[in-house]
């Protein structure tokens, strides 16, 4: 899997998203490490056509999500030079026109709309288990993509954050916050943008294991292992309950009034500071985030 329409990936043509198979398991791995793999565009479809292929393929019966190198994500791509918000791509989450050409707010929610809340909603839904391999960082989008999986396995050296409260934004746009940990200690992660280390997420809930970092690997295939010899449809159905379950305690209607409010958030920053992220880069929100 390459970088799609080719424009602004800065990988040329190495591949952004790699795909394996290792018995029923099949492995997405993120492939910018040199960018702690920051999700560009190019990333996000490159994702979404790894897990296609995945679900088709009936020999597989576990999807594992991993990110090459020493960290998993640091987010949304927001100043690599493979920043390719400006590209179109063939949309697949949502029914918005394409945001490319488009000013302002028509162009921000139309193509968050698609690439983040849209696609991570997808991937929630794909019937059968994924679980997400996790070291090092998993901040903002990266919780994002461990969040849409069913299961968490991360090494003790792996920490995460949702830092954009630091923009003046309530979150990231998949804002699953409140499931993925209890209301009061995710309004103190957000508070504070604090990091959660791995054995703290574990104590919350939102980790289902937490390993030494030589095991991770092998302690994740374990388990995929496990999972991949129970019945395919009996997997799917489970899933699907509890999504519903999940669902019927407000997840979805949440989601999109959440969604509103981190759009308000940047439409408030574009007129009250220096751009829609309240003048904040990738070095500015790290210099915050080892200062705090």
């Amino acid at each position: 899997m390459t970088d799609g329409p080719g424009k602004g990936s800065g990988k040329g043509p190495a591949e952004v998203v790699r795909y394996e198979r290792r018995g029923p398991v099949a492995v997405v791995t993120m492939n910018r490490p040199e960018y702690r793999n920051a999700q560009n565009s190019a990333m996000t479809y490159a994702l979404d056509e790894a897990f296609y292929r995945a679900v088709a393929d009936d020999e597989v019966k576990v999807i594992v999500l991993a990110g090459e190198g020493r960290h998993f994500s640091a987010g949304h791509d927001i100043g690599t030079p493979g920043r390719d918000a400006h590209v179109s791509f063939e949309r697949r989450a949502s029914l918005w026109w394409d945001h490319v050409g488009k000013e302002g707010a028509e162009s921000r929610f139309a193509r968050e709309s698609e690439v983040y809340l849209g696609m991570c909603r997808r991937w929630r839904e794909i019937p059968k288990p994924t679980i997400a391999m996790v070291q090092g960082a998993c901040i903002a989008g990266g919780l994002m993509l461990a969040w849409v999986c069913d299961l968490i396995v991360a090494s003790d050296d792996a920490f995460f954050a949702d830092p954009v409260v630091r923009m003046g934004i309530p979150g990231v746009e998949y804002f699953a916050h409140p499931w993925a940990m209890p209301p009061r200690i995710a309004k103190e992660f957000l508070f504070t943008g604090d990091r959660m280390p791995a054995r703290r997420a574990y104590e919350v809930g939102m980790v289902n294991r937490v390993v030494p970092r030589e095991d991770l690997e092998t302690e994740t295939f374990a388990l995929a292992g496990k999972i991949a010899a129970m019945p395919r449809m009996g997997l799917a159905l489970t899933k699907k309950a509890v999504n519903q379950a999940e669902d019927l305690q407000g997840m979805h209607a949440g989601m999109d009034s959440v969604f509103g409010l981190h759009h308000l958030a940047h439409a408030h920053n574009a007129e009250t500071s220096a751009d829609s992220l309240a003048g904040m880069d990738p070095k500015s929100m790290k210099a915050a985030a080892d200062g705090s």
